[in-house]
């Protein structure tokens, strides 16, 4: 097949966005009586920046009202000092988004709030369901109405609390315990009402969440740097199909689901998460470097230096290199001040994207024989070009290793990758992919030793976007639409591969 013929849902996207497959968003929540809620939410979501910029939100409780701040774009644009100031309170919840199903608008974005039945409650999410037609139907809800499945999760609450058979003083917890075995896919929530503080996560476990100690309470985040920042001592992770419920008398935890499976998304580990984080107990810093180690190991080259594709690839270039023996050098730099939604209004610009956000060292590249190491190719066009800028300046050999196996099947739990159709490893072999690519070879580490170098290969992941093999069933009429009516097998849209850019 020819590469050039893959198709693509997102051509009319014009920004330059060499960014990686996105996760859905990141959470945050505290229960600190004496401190400043909102200020500690504010510092949290900023380290959970990463796992979403769309938009950020804020909800907080004083006790006798729920106050919600959201607004679209990065953290540090949605609040400020004046609006902070007066989110005060002793309960909070926030969230960073990236949406990968519904709409990027003010709309869709969270926390979502309720008020019903005399309580108040907001809701934050991160993840995606699969069973969002099904659940609406069962509430009676138009096409429409709903802004997401978020947006859903907290109308299915609301509806709970309506029928006034919750008990008093436990209502919002009652109503996640018969709201939450209806829900299919991947979600951690974080949920708060005027009184109390509740973590969820999915009984598969598909994203993260952590609980860590504050002197003046506690919190709940996607990832245990976020407790860092905020002064909290790592406790525990969110165990899969757990909820937390924290109130003033401290946390209870309470199991939801009957038969849990962990399975945390693999690329958690390969790409998701921050370097610092810990995940089934192990430094995600240190599992990376293992997996280069293991790339070397695999598949071994003879060349004169080891180079990463800033800054996802930095980790498993530094394993490779120490496990080979052959120096490790920075070939590229990365452009920080470039956002991923810098607008390229001419095809001249697009092909310059890659020149925007990355730009060589060519007293690092000339006459050398090069190993780049990255964590992952889904479409290719970012990696194609980045070949080409080091052929041009005077690398005498490109050899490409991934730290992940070929991407070849698209997510439905809360990661976005678009149709199979879309996927390099879906439609063409390594050796054309190596063709496409302009490399002198190519190898993606083998999934046994990328979960071997984790550290933590009984713990239970999720790998269906590198073998097809998904935990929860997908809908047909959801499957298809990314699967079936896009394979390999079937006449993809007609447009070059130049042009994408959703890619990586």
């Amino acid at each position: 097949m020819n590469p050039d013929s893959l198709g693509s849902e997102k051509t009319e996207d014009v920004g330059v966005d060499l960014v990686k497959p996105r996760e859905a968003c990141g959470v945050f929540g505290v229960f600190t009586p004496g401190a400043s809620v909102a200020h500690l939410t504010y510092l949290g979501l900023y380290a959970l920046q990463h796992r979403g910029q769309e938009s950020a939100g804020i909800a907080v409780s004083d006790g006798s009202s729920v106050t919600v701040v959201k607004d679209m774009g990065l953290v540090s644009s949605a609040f400020d000092e004046r609006v902070l100031t007066v989110l005060e309170g002793e309960i909070a919840i926030g969230h960073t988004r990236y949406s990968t199903t519904g709409s990027s608008s003010w709309r869709a974005s969270q926390p979502f709030y309720r008020d019903v039945a005399e309580l108040e409650f907001a809701l934050a999410h991160n993840g995606n369901l699969v069973n969002t037609d099904e659940l609406a139907e069962q509430t009676g809800m138009l096409d429409g109405v709903i802004a997401s499945d978020s947006d859903l999760v907290a109308e299915m609450l609301a509806l709970e609390l309506a029928t006034g058979e919750a008990p008093s003083g436990d209502e919002l917890s009652w109503a996640m315990k018969r709201v939450l075995p209806k829900l299919k896919g991947g979600f951690s929530f974080v949920v708060m009402d005027r009184d109390h503080l509740i973590g969820v996560r999915g009984p598969q476990g598909f994203w993260p969440l952590c609980l860590g100690r504050h002197e003046n309470g506690w919190v709940l985040a996607s990832e245990s740097p976020a407790l860092d920042t905020v002064g909290a001592h790592f406790v525990r992770e969110v165990e899969p199909g757990e909820m937390i419920v924290i109130d003033s008398d401290g946390w209870t935890s309470h199991r939801v689901f009957e038969k849990p499976d962990p399975r945390l998304c693999i690329f958690e580990f390969v790409y998701f998460s921050r370097p610092d984080t810990i995940l089934y107990g192990q430094n995600i810093h240190s599992a990376r470097q293992n997996m280069g180690k293991e790339l070397a190991d695999q598949a071994p080259v003879d060349a004169d230096l080891v180079m990463p594709v800033p800054e996802s690839g930095i980790p498993a270039a530094q394993g490779f290199s120490q496990a080979s023996g052959i120096p490790y050098k920075d070939g590229l730099v990365k452009n920080r001040y470039i956002g991923r939604t810098f607008i390229a209004p001419t095809q001249e610009m697009r092909s310059l994207g890659v020149k925007m956000k990355l730009n060589p060292i060519r007293h690092n590249i000339e006459g050398q024989r090069l190993i780049v190491v990255d964590d992952s190719i889904v479409r290719g066009t970012t990696t194609r070009a980045i070949v080409e800028m080091l052929r041009a300046n005077g690398a005498a050999e490109v050899h490409m290793r991934i730290s992940s196996p070929p991407y070849r099947w698209p997510c439905f739990y809360g990661m976005d990758t678009g149709t199979r159709a879309e996927l390099i490893a879906s439609n063409l072999t390594t050796e054309e992919i190596r063709d496409y690519l302009g490399l002198d070879s190519i190898a993606y580490l083998e999934l046994d030793r990328l979960i071997g170098a984790t550290g933590a290969s009984g713990a239970g992941f999720c790998t269906a976007c590198l073998d097809g093999n998904y935990p929860v069933e997908i809908p047909s009429a959801i499957r298809e639409v990314k699967i079936d009516k896009n394979s390999s097998e079937l006449e993809p849209i007609s447009i070059s591969f130049p042009q994408l850019n959703r890619e990586s």
